[in-house]
């Protein structure tokens, strides 16, 4: 069968939203691109993922165009709880930094940005198979796959993307004499729940336990997202609803009386944890983005955020080589991203490390954990570093 040949100046493996936003941005600046993805539409959409946007992703979102679901339907959380020794302490991100983040599920960021993309005429071909890229190191590279109708298919691109994740095949792409990994593994994971419940309470809970961690999230005004630490080989099909309860009701509760409102329990996954920054975030023609960089435990809540801050410097970089005919500009992007990336891991680890015991754990380890805790709720520094993290450093000064 004759293979099918597409010619753009960016071409892009992976259609979440680090992609979808990489391509959108470049079409706002006159910049032609191709997204491909294995997955279908509605497979990505089918993905429950939890979503915490900083206030600099939110304003991403409405000044290109797609932020008006979010500002309608998203949910703006002006702080967080941290709770510990039983009872409950309020970080405040309006009264210590002036901002707020919004709870909005990245599956509605992805289907805000493939509506936008649809409607704008963008390139973005779903459901393809057998993705490869080639010749990397030439001035066009190429994504080799076989499109949705079975037919082989090759696009040639002036600079090639790499946004399809932690699983992809782009970072793998990158020989390993061309590449360092900083990588860390935890000794534990996240066991993860949608209940059909009202909130239990007004904005996220960060739960310190003798039982080890719990997060209670929120996603709408009759589903919940929880979350409670175990062992990364535990079985979710060997938790019933009702030890579900039990457990989190177990690390929430305490001297103030604080418990859950309980409902069915629809879902149920354990979530690895792991770290890691891909060194440098290019190869040749290719640039790396989102999870194909970098990864980070989900406690920051940094991982899309991370993402779409990437693109926002890349599309910037792009847009030099290109209107330009600048591709040192290229030489800029790596750089730039990852002064945020490692800053969102010091963070990511300190609010990981603080919250969550460890295998082995002695009484003075939990101890000093309090202690920690305790010096954060208690000293306006440290509640406002702590506000600042999770509300995402300004790009005009990180990036």
């Amino acid at each position: 069968m004759p293979q099918g040949l597409t010619r753009t100046t960016v071409g892009i493996v992976g259609a979440g939203p680090a992609g979808l936003m990489l391509s959108h941005l470049l079409a706002r600046r006159g910049i032609a691109s191709t997204v491909v993805d294995h997955r279908t539409r509605g497979q990505i959409e089918g993905t429950s993922r939890a979503g915490i946007l900083e206030a600099d992703s939110v304003r991403l979102l409405t000044d290109t165009g797609v932020g008006d679901r979010v500002l309608r339907d998203g949910r703006p959380h002006d702080g967080i709880e941290l709770r510990f020794a039983g009872t409950s302490h309020r970080i405040d991100f309006r009264a210590l930094v002036g901002e707020s983040v919004w709870l909005y599920p990245q599956t509605d960021v992805f289907t805000d940005l493939a509506d936008a993309r649809a409607r704008d005429g963008g390139d973005v071909r779903f459901g393809i198979t057998d993705t490869r890229v080639t010749d990397l190191l030439t001035d066009r590279p190429g994504i080799l796959f076989t499109d949705a109708d079975g037919r082989p298919h090759e696009v040639r691109c002036d600079i090639l993307v790499g946004a399809d994740g932690s699983h992809g095949v782009c970072r793998s792409a990158v020989p390993e004499s061309a590449r360092t990994h900083y990588y860390r593994a935890y000794p534990y994971a996240w066991f993860g729940v949608l209940v059909d419940a009202p909130p239990s309470a007004a904005e996220l809970v960060y739960t310190h336990s003798e039982r080890g961690f719990a997060l209670i999230s929120q996603r709408t005004e009759t589903v919940q997202r929880m979350y409670f630490q175990c062992d990364p080989a535990e079985d979710p099909a060997a938790w019933s609803d009702d030890r579900i309860w039990a457990e989190l009701q177990a690390r929430v509760g305490g001297v103030d009386g604080f418990a859950l409102k309980e409902g069915p329990v629809t879902d149920r996954s354990v979530l690895p944890f792991r770290s890691l920054v891909c060194e440098p975030m290019r190869y040749g023609g290719m640039l790396l983005a989102g999870d194909a960089a970098h990864t980070v435990p989900p406690t920051g809540a940094k991982g899309l955020n991370l993402a779409l801050a990437d693109v926002r410097v890349l599309a910037e970089a792009v847009a030099e080589a290109v209107l330009r005919r600048d591709r040192a500009a290229l030489d800029s992007y790596g750089p730039r991203a990852l002064r945020r990336v490692w800053r969102a891991q010091h963070f990511s680890y300190w609010m990981t490390s603080m919250l969550h015991r460890q295998p082995g754990d002695t009484d003075f380890d939990v101890r000093r954990q309090l202690g920690e805790l305790a010096g954060v709720v208690e000293s306006a520094a440290g509640s406002a570093y702590l506000a600042e993290a999770y509300t995402g450093w300004p790009a005009r000064r990180v990036g």
